[in-house]
C-alpha cells in the first residue's frame, strides 16, 4: 500500500520519521501488536507452547524499523563487531556457510580417523527473554551515540499486546520484556545481544551462530579430551546465559557422536544445569537432518516425503478441465517442490549416489520428473530428454552441480 502512495504523500511520512527521529519520541499506537497463534506443523493443538505468535504491528513502524536497522548493521559490520561465527541475517552470509562448517569439520575428522561431536542447543522462548537492559547496555559499548540509542530505548519501552483468535480479541497484556514479536529491528536487537554467548569458548571448541541456532563441536582421538573441553564450553555458555537473561532447555539441546571409525565406541557424557544432555543418533540443524555418519539418508527420505506431498495436491490442481494452466503449475512446482530440493544442496549433494537416487528409484518414478510431468501434461512415455526440454527444466543432478559451483564462486569472489 505504501509503495503507491504520492510524492506529496511520502514526503509527509519523511517528515514524520524525521520528526520523531530528532525529538526522540516513538508514537504509542504503535507500540500496541495484535498476535495471532500459529500452530506448529505436527505438534498437539490441545498444548498452549505448541503455537507460535504472530505479531501485526504498524506498517509506518516497520518502515521506520527497516531504515534503522539498515543504519544500525552498517555500523556494527563497519567495526566488526560481530562474532565471526554469527551468520544470521548479514549481508553475503546465509544458514549455508554455518552447514557448511560443520560438515568440513566432520569430514575432515572422518578422514584422520577421528571422534568429532557437537552439541546442538535451544534456547528456551529466546525472543521473549531478551534482557532489554542489556542490548541497550551492548548499544554504549558498541559506541552508539546521539539519537540512535534513545529511538531503540523508545522502541524497547513497555508494549500493548491482544490476542486475535478469529474475531475474537482478548484483553490487554503488558509486555515488559523481550524484544517486540513481528518487529523488523527485533531480530537485530537479538542479534546484538546473543553474539557474546560463543565468545569464551576453549581453543579446541568451534561454533557456528544463526541467529539463535547455536551449535558447538570439537574433535580429537580422546573422548576424554572431548568430553572436558566441551563440558568447559557448556558450562561457560550456561555462566553467560544466566548473566544475560538466558536459559537453556535441557529437553531440546542434543548431542551427536559424528564417527565412522570400526567397532564400538563410548559416547561422551554431558550436564547441562545439572540434566544430561541427550544423546541422538540424528538431528535437524537449520533445515537439514545430520546423522553420525554424516550420509544425509534420513534428510533426503525425508525431503522426498515433503515433496510428494505437495506433487499430490499439483495432481489435484491439474485437472483437464478446471485446473490451472502449465504456466502456474510450472511456476507451483518451482516455488514449492523445487526450492525444497534446491534448499543445502552444497551440504547434502556429497551423500553417496546411492542415497541421492532416493529423489529417483526409476527414471519414471523421480520426484522432478513427476512435477515436471504433472506440470505440462506429458505422458508417463514422453522421454526424459524431451520432458526437459519442454519444462526447460534439466536434471536434478545438473541442477545440484550448477547450484554447489554457484556457491563456490560466491565464496570465492
Amino acid at each position: 500500500m505504501l509503495k503507491h502512495l504520492g510524492e506529496s504523500s511520502l514526503l509527509t511520512i519523511l517528515l514524520l520519521f524525521n520528526r520523531i527521529w530528532q525529538e526522540r519520541v516513538f508514537p504509542l499506537s504503535w507500540l500496541k501488536a495484535i498476535v495471532v497463534p500459529i500452530p506448529k506443523p505436527g505438534k498437539d493443538k490441545q498444548d498452549p507452547n505448541n503455537y507460535r505468535p504472530i505479531a501485526l504491528t504498524s506498517c509506518l513502524s516497520k518502515l521506520l524499523e527497516r531504515m534503522v536497522s539498515a543504519q544500525l548493521m552498517h555500523v556494527l559490520e563497519r567495526s566488526k563487531w560481530f562474532v565471526p561465527s554469527q551468520s544470521g541475517f548479514r549481508r553475503r552470509r546465509n544458514t549455508i556457510d554455518n552447514l557448511l562448517k560443520l560438515v568440513t569439520a566432520i569430514r575432515e575428522a572422518f578422514v584422520r580417523k577421528k571422534h568429532l561431536v557437537s552439541i546442538f542447543f535451544d534456547i528456551e522462548k529466546a525472543y521473549d527473554r531478551t534482557w532489554r537492559y542489556g542490548i541497550l547496555k551492548d548499544l554504549s559499548d558498541i559506541g552508539l551515540k546521539g539519537n540512535m540509542p534513545h529511538f531503540i530505548k523508545n522502541f524497547l519501552q513497555t508494549r500493548i499486546f491482544q490476542i486475535r483468535i478469529g474475531n475474537i480479541l482478548s484483553d490487554n497484556f503488558n509486555q515488559q520484556e523481550g524484544v517486540p514479536q513481528g518487529s523488523v529491528l527485533s531480530m537485530l536487537l537479538f542479534i546484538i545481544k546473543i553474539n557474546g554467548i560463543v565468545s569464551k569458548l576453549p581453543a579446541y571448541v568451534n561454533s557456528t551462530l544463526f541467529v539463535d541456532d547455536i551449535q558447538i563441536h570439537c574433535a580429537g582421538d580422546d573422548m576424554g579430551f572431548i568430553q572436558r573441553q566441551l563440558q568447559t564450553a557448556i558450562n561457560n555458555m550456561t555462566d553467560w546465559a544466566s548473566t544475560n537473561g538466558f536459559i537453556f532447555s535441557p529437553q531440546k539441546t542434543v548431542c551427536v557422536h559424528f564417527c565412522r571409525r570400526r567397532g564400538l565406541h563410548p559416547d561422551p557424557d554431558f550436564q547441562l544445569n545439572g540434566s544430561p544432555i541427550l544423546i541422538v543418533q540424528e538431528t535437524k540443524f537449520l533445515g537439514i537432518i545430520f546423522d553420525t555418519k554424516l550420509t544425509f539418508r534420513s534428510h533426503i527420505k525425508h525431503l522426498k516425503t515433503k515433496c510428494i506431498r505437495t506433487l499430490n495436491i499439483m495432481k489435484v490442481l491439474s485437472s483437464s478441465s478446471w485446473g490451472a494452466d502449465k504456466v502456474s503449475l510450472m511456476r507451483i512446482y518451482r516455488s514449492l517442490v523445487r526450492s525444497k530440493l534446491d534448499y543445502g544442496v552444497p551440504v547434502y549433494d556429497s551423500a553417496a549416489k546411492s542415497s541421492l537416487k532416493m529423489f529417483c528409484p526409476s527414471v519414471h518414478d523421480s520426484v522432478h520428473h513427476q512435477g515436471l510431468r504433472i506440470a505440462t501434461g506429458a505422458f508417463r512415455t514422453t522421454p526424459i530428454p524431451s520432458l526437459q526440454v519442454i519444462s526447460g527444466e534439466p536434471s536434478l543432478e545438473l541442477r545440484r552441480h550448477r547450484l554447489s559451483l554457484s556457491y563456490f564462486y560466491k565464496i570465492k569472489s
